[in-house]
């Protein structure tokens, strides 16, 4: 393995989604997720410096997914939130905690993220589905590639 590997945002937010689906999935608290930040951490897929980024999107995640629940349904056009893949349904969750509670992340780059995660875990169309519920997530202002403003 690469010592790009290491340290890396990318390899962080794939281990957090790992987190917060096995929390919705098996309906573990937060202290049996855990486990997979150690592990990581001792795999060296992340570094001590991720963890801080890890846990606030895990906590983050799980406190708001109430209203990402809601975002998701108002904005999965002809889906129901339990119809939705459970899969699909975290990556949208982690996305929406990252674009809007944390500035510091460009939406651009949170909703690369999401979809690369959807290609890497989700079923064949997933990412488009992930890019397409996300796109209603766009600051205001902020126009799409396109040019539009959304």
């Amino acid at each position: 393995m690469s010592s790009k590997k290491t340290g890396n945002r990318k390899n962080a937010r794939e281990v957090a989604f790992q987190m917060v689906y096995q929390m919705d999935v098996g309906s573990n608290p937060l202290d049996i997720a855990v486990a997979t930040l150690e592990d990581a951490l001792a795999e060296k897929k992340i570094r001590e410096i991720d963890k801080d980024y890890i846990m606030a999107v895990v906590k983050g995640v799980d406190e708001t997914k109430a209203e990402s629940d809601a975002f998701i349904s108002e904005n999965a056009k002809d889906w129901t939130l339990d119809r939705i893949n459970t899969v699909e349904k975290n990556i949208i969750r982690l996305a929406l905690y990252e674009i809007r509670h944390m500035d510091q992340i460009p939406y651009e780059v949170s909703l690369n993220e999401a979809v690369e995660l959807a290609k890497k875990y989700g079923d064949g169309g997933a990412f488009a589905f992930v890019n397409a519920v996300l796109d209603n997530a766009r600051p205001e202002g902020k126009k799409a590639e396109n040019g539009e403003k959304k």
